[in-house]
């Protein structure tokens, strides 16, 4: 089994540690993915610099996307490891060359049922680590220094997970995307649930960062949907949700917009009714999505888009 070992600053890991996340955003100056294709699930453990260097937690690789650090900022909040966004801009100006380049998109590594260990079980200088290693490293349990640092950390990452999947709804686990994932330990399957934060990114790259039912590609503009909503006991699924554009978005939660199982936009009569209006939006009406995940396992889930058309649209 495969996991990487990033690097990070202990003020992201002190500002967290002390707060109950579902989920963080391990955010690095650079827009690019640390490493290459990898499953979701996959073990991603925090390495703290200098003066510490030490393994003081983990959690479950999720997915990677780069997006400009405001949107960064909108989607996770405090779970970017800062109180407020401008201390986040202040953090990445201490790593970037000027103030213009802070406002530039940052890379950012979803990871799902944080762990972050009290300082008597943090794994002090991890073996096979190299002082020039500046992002993380990825690391092989079948190999003697991945199978050292699994035998120290991994267990604790493993309760944390079960622990976290006892605590929702009584629902059972579903993948947090439709991919097969890898079995961790000796019997701990990865199914972390997704967060809201996860939730939007991985719309927003699914859908190609243009609205499902428009086209539209203006990024600040787009919001994750939930098709059955969250307090309604839906999940937090990709299966469940679709990117809108924000007015298409509030009127789908209000049902004066719908999507039918064969994918077929739907327009409420009851917008003209009430508001005299909605011409812009009745020149939809009939036609087929404009946008939809490459992979139909990640699409939206027909049976879901009937709940809603049944128990939502306005019809």
């Amino acid at each position: 089994m495969k996991f990487w070992v990033g690097t990070t600053d202990s003020d992201w890991f002190r500002f967290l540690s002390i707060r109950m996340f579902d989920e963080v955003n391990f955010w690095q100056p650079s827009a690019s993915a640390p490493f290459k294709t990898t499953d979701v699930g996959m073990p991603f453990l925090f390495k703290l610099k200098k003066p510490y260097n030490h393994i003081a937690g983990g959690g479950f690789f999720v997915g990677h996307s780069s997006v400009p650090v405001s949107l960064a900022w909108e989607i996770f909040g405090e779970k970017n490891g800062a109180s407020t966004y401008k201390d986040l801009l202040d953090r990445l100006l201490r790593l970037r060359r000027s103030p213009a380049d802070a406002l530039h998109a940052i890379g950012c590594q979803i990871i799902a049922n944080p762990v972050f260990l009290p300082r008597d079980r943090w794994l002090a200088e991890p073996p096979g680590w190299s002082p020039n290693i500046v992002r993380g490293r990825m690391y092989d349990t079948q190999e003697p220094d991945g199978a050292r640092i699994w035998a120290t950390v991994g267990p604790q990452l493993e309760t944390r997970l079960r622990d976290s999947l006892s605590e929702q709804t009584g629902l059972p686990p579903i993948p947090m995307v439709a991919a097969e994932v890898e079995r961790f330990g000796a019997e701990t399957v990865a199914r972390p649930r997704l967060g809201q934060g996860a939730f939007r990114l991985l719309l927003t790259d699914l859908y190609k960062r243009r609205c499902a039912i428009t086209g539209e590609s203006t990024l600040p503009t787009l919001e994750a949907a939930h098709i059955v909503p969250y307090s309604d006991h839906g999940t937090h699924d990709v299966r469940n949700g679709l990117l809108l554009r924000a007015d298409f978005h509030k009127l789908f939660d209000v049902g004066l917009v719908g999507v039918l199982p064969n994918r077929t936009v739907r327009i409420s009569q009851r917008i003209k009714d009430s508001w005299f209006n909605g011409r812009a939006y009745y020149s939809l009406e009939g036609r087929q999505l404009a946008v939809l995940p490459d992979d139909p396992r990640d699409q939206p889930d027909p049976d879901l888009l009937d709940w809603h058309m049944r128990h939502v649209f306005q019809g």
